[in-house]
Parts: C-alpha cells; sequence; structure tokens
C-alpha cells in the first residue's frame, strides 16, 4: 500500500509496510493498550497511535470497492438465492441488525454515548447475507438511540425507505399456486418498523400457530446477522474491550474490521451450525422472542408479512421440522 510508504531522512529510518501491518493487526486481533504494543515492537507510543489510525485508513480506502461494494441488483439477486438455498427464506436479501461497540467515554460528551447495559458504545448498523459476510454497513451513531431509531436516520434506512437500493422486482415464491408477486425484502428483529422492503416478527404473547412459524422462519434467517457480530468479534478481540479513542478513531477501527472480516469470509469462512440437522430438544435457543402515505404504507406492510406468513405454512413454502421447533421452543 502506498499510503504506508514513509520517505527515508537523515535522522531516521522509517517502519516499513509491513511493520506498520504488524502493529495494526496485533493491535485489532488482541485488543493491547498501546504502551504494551509500544513495548513490544520496540517504538514510541504515539507512533502505535499514529499507525493505527493510518493502517486502518490505508485497509478502507484501499480495499472497500472490492471487499464491500455498493449493493446492486445482482448481489441482491445472488443474495436472495443464498438465503432460499442456505435459509429456507425466498425473496429475502439479507438480514440487519445493530451492534453497540464499547468505547471509552468521550470528554464532554455527556450521555450522548451512554447505551441501555450501561456502558458508552457507538454503533455499528450492518446488512449481512447468507454467508456472515458484512453488504453494507453504517458506523458512528450514537449508543444512547435504538436500534430502530439508527436504522431510520442512517443512509441505510433512508435508501430503503426511498427504494434506491435497487432491490430485485417483486416476484411470485416458489412454488406458491397463487402465483402473488412479493417484494424483495431484509429480515430484522422487533427494533425495526414493519416496511414493505423489511420485515420484522409478528409481536406479542399468546400468538396462533402460523405467526409462531412465522417468527420462527424470520428468525432462522434474521440470525446471520448475530452470527456474523459474533464471528467479528471472535476474530477481533478489540470488541471484547472499550476502545480507548476517540469516537472518530473508533469508527476507523471498526471499518477496517469489517474489511478483514469479509475478506477471512471469502478464503476462509466461518460458519454456524444449521439446525436442519439438529436435535429437536437443542432447537430451545432458535426461538425468537413508496412516495405514499404512512398508513397506506404501513397497511402495505401488513399484507406483505401475512403473505410470507400464509406461504411459510403452506404446502409449498413448509419445512418438515418447523411444527417441531415452535412445539420444543
Amino acid at each position: 500500500m502506498e499510503d504506508l510508504q514513509k520517505k527515508y531522512t537523515n535522522f531516521r529510518e522509517p517502519l516499513s509496510v509491513a511493520e506498520q501491518l504488524a502493529i495494526c493487526l496485533r493491535f485489532l486481533a488482541t485488543g493491547d493498550s498501546f504502551q504494551t504494543l509500544a513495548w513490544c515492537f520496540r517504538v514510541g507510543v504515539s507512533t502505535v497511535h499514529c499507525i493505527v489510525k493510518r493502517v486502518c485508513d490505508a485497509i478502507w480506502n484501499n480495499l472497500c470497492d472490492t471487499y464491500l461494494p455498493s449493493p446492486t441488483e445482482s448481489l441482491w439477486q445472488e443474495n436472495a438465492e443464498r438465503f432460499q438455498l442456505l435459509w429456507n427464506f425466498p425473496n429475502c436479501c439479507g438480514a440487519v441488525d445493530g451492534k453497540h461497540v464499547c468505547i471509552v467515554c468521550p470528554p464532554h460528551s455527556g450521555t450522548l454515548f451512554h447505551n441501555y447495559k450501561g456502558s458508552f458504545s457507538i454503533v455499528l448498523m450492518a446488512v449481512v447475507d447468507a454467508d456472515y459476510k458484512f453488504v453494507a454497513v453504517d458506523i458512528g451513531d450514537f449508543g444512547s438511540n435504538s436500534d430502530g431509531g439508527v436504522f431510520r436516520r442512517s443512509q441505510l434506512g433512508r435508501q430503503l425507505q426511498k427504494c434506491e437500493w435497487h432491490l430485485p422486482e417483486q416476484r411470485p415464491l416458489p412454488n406458491d399456486v397463487t402465483g402473488k408477486a412479493l417484494p424483495c425484502v431484509l429480515v430484522g428483529d422487533e427494533a425495526f418498523p414493519l416496511g414493505t422492503h423489511l420485515l420484522r416478527p409478528y409481536p406479542g404473547r399468546g400468538l396462533t400457530e402460523d405467526k409462531r412459524i412465522f417468527n420462527y422462519r424470520l428468525s432462522r434467517a434474521r440470525r446471520v446477522v448475530e452470527n456474523a457480530f459474533g464471528i467479528l468479534a471472535q476474530r477481533w478481540r478489540i470488541f471484547h474491550r472499550k476502545i480507548n479513542m476517540l469516537p472518530e478513531n473508533a469508527i476507523r477501527v471498526v471499518k477496517a474490521t469489517i474489511i478483514l472480516h469479509n475478506i477471512l469470509q471469502k478464503t476462509y469462512p466461518l460458519a454456524a451450525d444449521n439446525d436442519d440437522f439438529v436435535e429437536p430438544k437443542q432447537l430451545l435457543r432458535l426461538s425468537t422472542s413508496h412516495k405514499r402515505g404512512s398508513l397506506e404504507r404501513r397497511g402495505d406492510a401488513v399484507k406483505i408479512r401475512d403473505a410470507f406468513k400464509d406461504y411459510f405454512c403452506s404446502s409449498a413454502g413448509s419445512v418438515e421440522w418447523q411444527n417441531r421447533a415452535i412445539t420444543y421452543c
């Protein structure tokens, strides 16, 4: 990376690109303090701080277009096919959720970054594909905000609301005898608002069997984003500690780990167990807890969710273990 190459001077020999990359990767993989890294690599603490910022910027600027490109219709179509193949959820292009990245309280920030868990954080809002790779991210909102509010204000949410994501056209679900065309959607949990392109579970308790089946099928597809966050934190242990950096620098760190995660998922993919082959007693952990008026759009969203529910309960869209799953859940 040319961004990391420094000039030789009469006063000192610059650190090589390999050394700078090693320092940054050690920081991301272990979460060690700058002081510890300075002792390990025999450089100054301020040097480590500058290197981490510089390398993270270089990773994002040089590799973002390759490993986190802007989503296209063909990419969404490929994601939908993978969700149908792996998670039995047709017309699903991705799963969306937010992750709180813990940071040390920034000076003079009050409660802006104070989240419901009692810590200080910035929010990583992400859309993940069926293979645990990040498709789109929005990083840096205040930890005090809810996932639904963060998504609504983020560029991801605004583009989805304005239908600017180039999602594939409406199409019938596989083997659906009704032949009704349904839009391609994202799936999220109860924190997100129901929309024509965003499905969430049915709320409340005492739901009917068909609604419980829909919630199970949606949760089964939606858990890929939770798994992706888990894999991200397992690989990069910096997420297991409070990042002792200003929010703008913590955003740099998160961006770099997103790119590195996608690289590793492409070359050395990690995958969670598929519950198609899990014993029924182990299914307990899988339970779920355009320019028109908002009322009309809300009504359309409810009808779309009901159509998916009816499909999952029909012979064309059901899977043999779903009734067993909701029974044991």
